[in-house]
């Protein structure tokens, strides 16, 4: 089958990439600076031109506490610009199957644990990252209006919180994982003897190794169609300070993590309740410790050559 990724050399689109070339499938796809999804014409002519038999949208205006709170009109617009433009032009180029990739911020910032997919649009959102997660629920529906409407087996999958290689590492825009090995690694190779923390170290999260998360949407593609959209979780959570204890043992940082309580924590806990995606024959390998191990080796290795943003 011919696949194209939209966001083809993030994180996440670079996986789905590797793992689908390796079982033969055609791959076809554009990252965010070498198409500007935004363009709905060149959207439009992009998926007329290559045709694919399936869409996977990866491809997203992200980033982490900090980024959501300076730019919440980006995050907002540009995503909805994004999603709603591939949508479209993934109808008009009569694609089989498209597969949009949400984020758990979608639940309500206090929705019972572990969170089902019952949970959507049950209570208010966690408001650092409201605006994100307010165009990901549109591109939700917009996925489920297509189905209504012209009956195609277009889904959704909101993973948790995502890490590993080709993160984006850049302090500006990071997600706690990345912003943490990007800070700790600095403290060591400087020899500080602190390195600051935002928040009180207390929130649970949840977090997969993308090459998971990889396997995950080729068996949805296959598997899945129904209008949920569907958890993509661990189903294992940690304390931010115990993560932040774990990347400084394998960082060898050994100086003190100093909690500022002055930044926010951002949601107390989320963690999903996968147990819908775990019945259709997928679950996760790769363990936090060694899924953090190969993050790290990525980091330092594309530190040297300035390409960790």
């Amino acid at each position: 089958m011919s696949i194209y990724i939209a966001g083809i050399n993030g994180m996440v689109g670079s996986a789905i990439a590797k793992l689908a070339a390796s079982r033969g499938e055609v791959v076809l796809g554009k990252s965010s600076k070498d198409m500007n999804f935004t363009d709905r014409n060149a959207t439009f002519l992009e998926l007329e031109t290559t045709k694919p038999e399936y869409l996977i949208i990866a491809a997203a205006k992200v980033g982490g506490i900090g980024a959501n709170s300076d730019f919440p009109v980006d995050f907002l617009s540009l995503n909805l610009q994004i999603q709603t433009n591939l949508l479209d032009a993934a109808h008009k180029a009569q694609v089989k199957k498209v597969l949009f990739l949400g984020s758990s911020c979608i639940y309500p910032k206090f929705a019972e644990q572990p969170i089902s997919e019952d949970s959507l649009m049950t209570g208010k959102l966690e408001p650092t990252n409201e605006p994100y997660a307010l165009a990901k629920i549109a591109g939700i529906g917009l996925v489920n209006s297509y189905r209504r409407q012209y009956s195609v087996p277009w889904i959704s999958a909101m993973p948790t919180n995502l890490y590993g290689p080709r993160d984006n590492f850049d302090l500006r825009l990071a997600h706690v994982m990345p912003a943490l090995i990007h800070r700790i690694s600095d403290a060591k190779m400087l020899g500080a003897d602190s390195v600051e923390i935002w928040g009180d170290g207390t929130p649970l999260r949840e977090f997969l190794h993308v090459d998971d998360l990889a396997e995950a949407c080729l068996l949805l593609l296959q598997k899945y169609d129904e209008s949920v959209a569907i958890n993509v979780g661990s189903g294992q959570e940690i304390s931010i300070i115990d993560l932040a204890h774990l990347i400084a043992k394998i960082v060898g940082f050994s100086g003190q993590l100093v909690f500022n309580t002055s930044k926010p924590n951002g949601t107390p806990r989320k963690l999903l309740d996968n147990s819908r995606i775990l019945n259709l024959g997928w679950k996760p390998k790769i363990e936090l410790e060694s899924g953090i191990i190969d993050t790290y080796n990525w980091y330092l290795e594309n530190q040297a050559k300035g390409s960790t943003k």
